[in-house]
Parts: structure tokens; sequence; C-alpha cells
């Protein structure tokens, strides 16, 4: 990797086969962008296809811009970029103010992790770091006037290097690292000027007067680092018959720890796949949603017994559940017949996921196909998704969250499993 200032080559990366493009959460936001954008899912797939044989070459990463070389199958190169608007000198103000004030976010970041709290405070600042939808605009010398195969290539090679330096993004957006950290450094040199920072208070007349030199309050309200810690519920007096202190403290708990994921949702800060579960289920499914709030082990075992599941089978379904709700555990519980129209498109994603000599042996039940020499499974959700598993003291396990691309959900399946 070369560094020019405001640009950073990175060399030609190996082939990305048998393993995920993506496996932080940012480079899977990347990634998200492109592949619910593209109008041509067609050219996502070849895209996919070129990244994995190793067709992209040196990718250069300046301000608002991505670009690199890219090789077709038949040996023809074409110049492709990929455009990311940059952060306006305002929203960059914004940023820096922010990280000055949160150390940890900077440490995060040169320990190579981007914290999703980083990415809701810049949203709160009024500063959008991640690309949504129909943020990335392609260029190719083929001509394209969408993302073409050449395009989404080098979007799939820049989630890698988005995964190995989260600073890449902050590159694209306008700031290299060396940048952001001298100007980070020159606000925290800068003396504490402020009126009224001396103790004493300042009168109001002048506080009014110097408004219109602070910074902006921020259009959208912050969203809570975590859940609100519910009341405590032990008294000296003893409980009303039928009441059960330690059940209602969890189901307080439970509650705030939803009102947590539906805010996040509502302000569009739930990374990670993080949203709420808001459609309706049923009781046994509800069950799980209050067992995956680490319940204490008694209301566990009611929530166990509860649900119709032995623990054993509870914790499958919470794990389930916690990768993505209602559908993941549809996906663990219900096997289906896979329609005819639903069937031809989900064979076709599995041809053109893979070359033909890298696609592994699958062996088709309903929704569930299974590679049996190395303990993996992809199942279909009624969506069209695929969702990994793999096998685990002799039971097939959720492995990670669904994906369009069958290629990266087997190759998250045969990752180390989750903790936690």
């Amino acid at each position: 990797m070369t560094d020019r200032g405001e640009e950073r080559t990175f060399g030609a990366l190996q082939p990305a086969r048998g393993r995920a493009f993506a496996r932080t959460w940012w480079g899977r936001a990347w990634l998200r962008a492109l592949e619910d954008a593209a109008l041509d899912s067609e050219q996502v797939r070849m895209g996919r296809r070129l990244a994995r044989a190793g067709a992209v070459g040196a990718v250069s990463v300046r301000p608002g811009r991505v670009t690199a070389v890219v090789e077709d199958h038949d040996g023809t190169t074409h110049r492709a970029d990929v455009l990311l608007h940059e952060l306006s000198e305002e929203q960059w103000d914004r940023f820096l103010g922010m990280a000055a004030e949160r150390s940890g976010h900077v440490a995060a970041l040169l320990d190579g992790d981007m914290p999703p709290h980083l990415v809701e405070d810049a949203a709160a600042a009024g500063v959008e770091l991640l690309p949504g939808l129909g943020d990335l605009d392609a260029e190719c010398e083929c001509g394209a006037w969408d993302h073409c195969g050449h395009t989404a290539a080098l979007c799939y090679q820049a989630a890698l290097l988005l995964d190995q330096d989260p600073f890449v993004l902050l590159l694209m957006r306008g700031r290299g690292e060396r940048a952001l950290l001298d100007a980070l450094q020159r606000r925290g040199e800068q003396p504490a000027d402020h009126p009224g920072e001396s103790g004493g208070g300042v009168d109001a007349v002048e506080a009014y007067a110097t408004g219109d030199i602070l910074p902006p309050l921020p259009t959208d309200p912050a969203l809570p680092e975590r859940p609100g810690t519910p009341p405590s519920l032990k008294t000296e007096g003893a409980p009303a018959p039928g009441v059960d202190p330690v059940a209602l403290e969890f189901i307080a708990h439970a509650a705030a720890h939803e009102a947590h994921l539906i805010l996040a949702e509502a302000l569009g800060r739930a990374p990670g796949g993080g949203a709420a579960e808001t459609e309706s289920v049923s009781l046994s499914q509800d069950a799980v949603r209050l067992a995956a709030c680490d319940p204490p082990e008694s209301v566990a075992e009611r929530l166990a017994a509860g649900s119709g599941r032995e623990r054993e089978e509870l914790s499958l379904a919470v794990r389930a559940w916690r990768y993505g709700g209602v559908s993941a555990l549809s996906a663990l519980e219900d096997e289906w017949s896979v329609g005819t129209e639903s069937l031809a498109r989900a064979r076709a994603s599995l041809h053109a996921a893979w070359e033909e000599d890298e696609r592994p042996r699958l062996r088709a039940d309903r929704n569930r196909w299974t590679a049996a020499d190395t303990g993996t499974q992809l199942r279909l959700g009624r969506d069209g998704r695929w969702w990994p598993y793999r096998k685990e003291r002799g039971r097939w396990t959720p492995a990670g969250p669904a994906t369009a691309d069958p290629a990266t959900a087997i190759a998250t399946a045969g990752e180390d499993p989750m903790t936690g």
C-alpha cells in the first residue's frame, strides 16, 4: 500500500475464493448500498465472480472516488470508478467536534474498528459516514450508465479494504488519516476561551448575543448508548400473591431493550441488522424474543416451557433470533417445498455464485441445500435470501445473518462459531 497525501493505493488482492467479501458490519453496509441499488442483479453477480477471480488490479482511493482497472474473463481491461459524495467543510467540522469529545472513537479507528456508536454519534451530528441507498455512483470505460460488472467488482474489493482499515471510508468522504488526526490534535490544543468557563457563569444578554457562533443543534435526536435501567422492585415488604418480582423486573428490562431497538430503527441507526422486530409474532415466537434479552435462570426455564421447547432448543432459537428475528426463526424451524419459480431463481443464484470448478457439491432437500463434505448448509428464506448453517455437536446451527449471495452465506457458515 502506498500513501500520497490525499490518495492511497492498495496493491491487487489475492482471489477471495471460499470466504465472504465483508466480515465487518460496516463492510456489509457498504455492499448493501451496492446490492440494494443496482438495477441489474446479473451485473452484481458478474462483479462478485470477477472479484473472486482476482480480476481487480491495484485500487486507488482518494476523496470522493475509488478507481481500479478490472480485467474481463476474455482478457480485456476497463478502468472502473466508484464515486461517493465528500462531506462538506461544515459536516467535517461537526464530525471533528464530536470525535474530539470522544477519544475512544478515534482509538477504535486506529485499532482497525468502527464501533456502531461512532456512526450513531456522527449521524446525530448530521454526518452520514456509511453510504446509503443510491449513494454509490459508477463510471466505467465499458460505457454502462449504471453499475456494471466492473464497478461491482471494484465495490466488492473495496469492501475487503474497508474491513482492514475503516480510515479508507473517511478518505473516501474527503479526509485522509493524517489530516484527520492533525485536525483533532489542533482542536485539543485550542485554549478554553468560551464564556463562563471560569465557573462564574455569564450574563443572559451576553449568552444570547453569542448564540449565533455556537454550532447548530443536531437535526435528529441522539440515540442513547444503551437502554435505560428500569427501577428496582426490591422492597422490604413481601410481594403481593401471584407477583414474581424477578420476572417483573426482567419484563421491564426487556421492554427497555425493545424500546431502544425501535428508536434505533426509527432513527435509521441500527447497524449490523440490529433493527427491532416489528411484525406480529406468536406467543411461542415472543417467548424466544424475550429469551434473547438474557433473562435470569428461573425466567429462562419458564420461557422454555411456555414456548414448548427444551432448553437446548430455546438456546438455538435465541441464536437464530439474534441473527434476524422472525425470518431467522422460520429458517431454523420450518421446512417448506420451494415453488417452481422460486426454485428456478434459487438454482440460477447458486449457479452464478461460483465458477464451475469452485462450486461446492450441494444436496437439495426442500428449501435446504447441504454441503455434507464441509458440514455447512444453506437455507432458502421465503424472501429469496440465504441463511448460513453449520453442523455443531450433531445439530444444524444458525451461523450468520441472511444474504442475497449464497457464496457469501456458505463462506460465513464455514467461519468460527459465534462467541458470547
